[in-house]
């Protein structure tokens, strides 16, 4: 067999096993509450799952290998439609969501960390299936590649070009000189986020299971509640504040924590996106509170501000989780929340979006155009935190940006064969590519997407994927010059 295909199929069965393992603290919770119609289904899709990954990983070369960039979009495209197949398969084998389209659907909204479902009443399900829909977000949030990358070594295989591929910004830095620390260092400062925001929330009185499901969609930014009502349903301005926190924590590039923590937090303060997503959440936020409080909606101004400032960090982190209907909320602040779930999180975080970072070098490039039309002899450079933008970097971002606000329309164009009115067609988009979770319309904080037809579903499953993945993944994969051997 070909050394590369090689390394290819034993990652791929790596990812089987990693998503095997993972479901084991859901079949505990099927355990803990005695539901054998539940534990017994979540054993066999283990078993077959790590029959499956065992067999991949044995039966190819272990030679070390240094993978090409090629081969690198080609594993994560792969590794996160088959997770996502694999993650739906308890969905149906359990007859929680029995049609297939609606489980991939709600799998790639869980692994994508977009938090947008096709359940009217989520409480309804089994409690060891609502675990694994909210844990799907923690494994999704920093990564599943990102998690066997730091397991390859071992295995003999580099995962520089891997990370590359699978980084949900605009690039992954080696914060140490290996990869594989990287990876492991990353997914400490993740694990001690989950850890404190459980314990601060069970210090609120929400019991451990509420905790770590509340948690898996704050830290992951997914957004997935066991609550129809969302985060709505705990009636705690303390609990509030502190997923506030956590999603707008997690929205930060990790690798900051991780130098801030070596350096000091100068490095977090000096850093220009971090300064200006900052800027975005606390105009955002005081403007929405603004225009609440002159429409009269709330009596309040603490409800208010709690429900602006949720809000606001819930979609600029595409996170989703909500407090409030915001489509009763006044036509501005609507707007103002469909212009967040453009923006969405700094790069290198577990947010979807187009990232600030992207905003800020498209904002600087408008800014370089207006001078040199007033000033043609001009040269300008295009600078993030003194250091000059190359025109490659420029032009891909600018490229990124187009490709996606074509999709968008391509996505809507999809949707509206639904006879949906043409907010649900392009909020519906735009919160799945952006990884956001509800959106506008009939697919608002108070509705669902399973209201869509089969065709619909699993459009907006690839869009969430695409957007997780970046675009360029996986437009690379399907271009025949990707398979073109000589080329």
């Amino acid at each position: 067999m070909n050394l590369s295909l090689s390394s290819i199929l034993r990652i791929v069965g790596i990812t089987l096993i990693v998503i095997a393992m993972a479901m084991i603290p859901s079949l505990i919770v099927s355990f803990i509450y005695d539901d054998s119609a539940i534990y017994i289904p979540f054993l066999m899709t283990m078993l077959a799952a790590c029959a499956a990954g065992f067999l991949l990983v044995k039966s190819c070369h272990r030679e070390t290998l240094n993978l090409k960039i090629r081969d690198g979009f080609l594993i994560v495209s792969l590794c996160w439609f088959i997770s996502a197949a694999l993650g739906a398969v308890p969905f149906v084998v359990t007859d929680s969501i029995p049609h297939f389209a609606d489980a991939f659907f709600e799998s790639c909204s869980g692994f994508t960390t977009t938090g947008a479902t096709v359940l009217a009443k989520p409480e309804l399900l089994p409690k060891g299936i609502l675990f694994w829909r909210s844990f799907t977000h923690w494994i999704g949030g920093m990564g599943i590649l990102i998690f066997a990358i730091a397991l390859m070594p071992s295995l003999g295989i580099s995962g520089q070009n891997i990370a590359v591929s699978e980084a949900p910004g605009p690039s992954l830095d080696k914060i140490t000189p290996k990869m594989s620390d990287t990876a492991k260092s990353l997914y400490t400062i993740y694990l001690l986020f989950t850890i404190a925001e459980t314990i601060m929330l069970m210090a609120g009185g929400m019991s451990l299971y509420d905790s770590l499901i509340t948690t898996f969609g704050s830290v992951g930014t997914g957004g997935l509640s066991n609550y129809s009502d969302s985060i709505g349903h705990f009636d705690s301005t303390y609990l509030r504040m502190v997923v506030t926190g956590f999603m707008f924590l997690c929205g930060v590039n990790f690798n900051l924590y991780y130098l801030s923590a070596k350096h000091g937090i100068k490095v977090l303060l000096k850093d220009s996106e971090f300064r200006v997503y900052f800027l975005i959440f606390a105009i955002s936020s005081l403007f929405i509170f603004a225009m609440l409080m002159i429409s009269g909606q709330y009596e309040s101004s603490g409800s208010a501000l709690s429900d602006s400032v949720f809000q606001v960090s819930s979609i600029l982190t595409t996170t989703g989780f909500i407090t409030a209907d915001y489509e009763t909320w006044p036509i501005v602040c609507q707007v103002v929340l469909l212009f967040l779930m453009f923006v969405g999180g700094c790069s290198s975080s577990t947010g979807g979006g187009l990232k600030v970072i992207r905003i800020m070098v498209l904002f600087k490039l408008i800014k370089r155009g207006i001078s040199t039309r007033l000033h043609p002899n001009v040269v300008e450079s295009v600078k993030l935190d003194g250091e000059n933008i190359t025109n490659d970097t420029a032009s891909a971002i600018v490229s990124h940006a187009f490709l996606y606000v074509i999709m968008v329309f391509v996505g809507a164009f999809i949707i509206s064969f639904e006879n949906a009115d043409l907010i649900t067609c392009f909020s519906s988009v735009i919160t799945c590519i952006g990884n956001v979770g509800p959106g506008l319309g009939a697919v608002g904080p108070v509705d669902n997407f399973g209201v869509l037809s089969d065709l619909s579903l699993y459009t907006l499953s690839v869009y969430m994927l695409a957007g997780r993945l970046e675009l360029y993944t996986l437009f690379i994969v399907l271009t025949p010059r990707f398979w073109n051997p000589n080329r």
